[in-house]
């Protein structure tokens, strides 16, 4: 990707999320290479923003289909970031769609040092805290979920908000038998029982800090990870009240 197409394909996205707009996607079809020149537009356009100034990120979404799938992340800008009971209403958000997940935070500084040798086992000893999260997934280009892949991770994987239930301690779980439910407006309640497309939350950790500390730098201690959708993508509109529980977790509710 030349300097000229990444800085073109940067301003495009800061301006469709400065003026609300959404742009088409096929005009940047062929911009990206790989996933190594969307985190690079992703860095560009938080840093152009001014989401984290000249701190490292603090929440971050990572995830993917399966265990045998690459996994994608993203950092997510701490101004649509909020604790239950959230209200994003007077946000604007195209492509709507809510994922019931569950995030994790750091208890321990992590060096790149240490993420090198870290495994789904020994990365487990690292977690302080869960909480059952949802994430407003909504995209800045016009065919949101139907855009390519690569554009779609050059924009944040398509985030939109993320709504934080409380903290508790981090315990092992049986996630095979972890249930969760989601209500969305009048909708009936729907139920999820051991869908974590990875099976168990915490087995990202060392893909994920591993992403985080490519560059050499350290990830702090309380930096939050959400993990992965329970329910897939179900679709929502504005004005939805949304509800998520998990059996032993807590809940969340949001307005969109």
């Amino acid at each position: 990707m030349s300097p000229i197409s990444q800085q073109g394909l940067t301003d495009c996205l800061i301006q469709a999320r400065r003026q609300g707009l959404t742009p088409t996607s096929v005009d940047w079809a062929d911009a990206l290479d790989d996933t190594t020149a969307a985190y690079a537009i992703q860095d560009q356009v938080a840093a152009e923003l001014g989401w984290f100034a000249d701190a490292p990120a603090r929440h971050w979404k990572s995830g993917g289909p399966s265990r045998d799938a690459a996994l994608t992340h993203a950092p997510l800008p701490p101004a649509a970031v909020r604790a239950s009971p959230a209200d994003f209403s007077v946000l604007r958000f195209h492509g709507l769609g809510i994922e019931a997940e569950v995030a994790l935070r750091l208890g321990r500084e992590v060096s790149p040092a240490l993420a090198a040798t870290l495994t789904p086992e020994s990365a487990e000893s690292l977690i302080e805290a869960m909480a059952v999260s949802v994430e407003v997934v909504a995209s800045r280009w016009l065919e949101a979920g139907a855009a390519p892949a690569l554009l779609r991770l050059a924009d944040q994987q398509s985030h939109g908000a993320l709504a934080l239930g409380e903290w508790l301690p981090y315990q092992r779980r049986d996630w095979a038998q972890q249930r969760c439910e989601v209500q969305i407006g009048n909708q009936p309640i729907s139920a999820y029982t051991g869908t974590h497309s990875l099976g168990d939350p915490a087995w990202l950790l060392p893909l994920w800090l591993r992403h985080l500390t490519r560059a050499g730098a350290n990830v702090p201690a309380g930096t939050i990870v959400t993990t992965g959708t329970w329910c897939g993508l179900l679709p929502a509109k504005a004005g939805d009240t949304i509800s998520v529980a998990f059996d032993g977790l807590g809940q969340v509710s949001l307005r969109l």
